[in-house]
């Protein structure tokens, strides 16, 4: 299952791993089927220079999708760690962001490089269980690349990218 994403930028696409992430592909697969990326945005964009959170533990990541502080169109999932899926943080994963275990929310990351501290054993989250990846880009990749280039003093953006539509597409 793929789920396409438009954005000013160009348009990107993520591969769900459904055989090997389903709690949380299928997770996404709902926050997307929901219609609730569409309007949302591309609001963090972290890179070595502008790291803030965790700045002992940079890392190179485009993060969009809802905020903690929207409207959950999905309850909360189980965390489904990389110990558990055998996946990892290789360069153009896609992972869910989260608070403890079991606290995810409709936001997503793409990692722009190898990140190896987000996954189980890793020292980027506290409780070094990691981030759940759920996919992978498969097409996109300068779309994704000049999304991360739009990266500011501060990891937060002051004007978040809107993602114009988003949805699922044939394979």
């Amino acid at each position: 299952m793929k789920a396409k994403f438009e954005t000013e930028f160009g348009a990107f696409v993520i591969e769900l791993s459904m055989q090997k992430a389903p709690v949380t592909a299928n997770y996404f697969r709902e926050i997307i089927e929901s219609g609730a990326f569409t309007g949302s945005s591309i609001f963090r964009v972290v890179g070595g220079d502008n790291a803030a959170i965790r700045a002992e533990n940079p890392i190179k990541v485009v993060q969009g999708g809802l905020k903690d502080t929207d409207p959950q169109p999905v309850p909360p999932v189980r965390h489904e760690p990389t110990s558990e899926t055998g996946l990892s943080h290789q360069k153009w994963a896609v992972s869910t962001a989260r608070f403890g275990p079991g606290e995810t929310y409709g936001s997503f990351f793409i990692c722009m490089r190898d990140e190896p501290e987000l996954d189980f054993g890793g020292h980027r989250h506290p409780d070094g269980l990691g981030f759940a990846v759920f996919g992978n880009i498969v097409s996109g990749f300068d779309a994704v690349q000049a999304l991360y280039d739009q990266r500011e003093k501060d990891e937060f953006l002051n004007f978040p990218i809107p993602i114009h539509t988003c949805r699922m597409v044939d394979d």
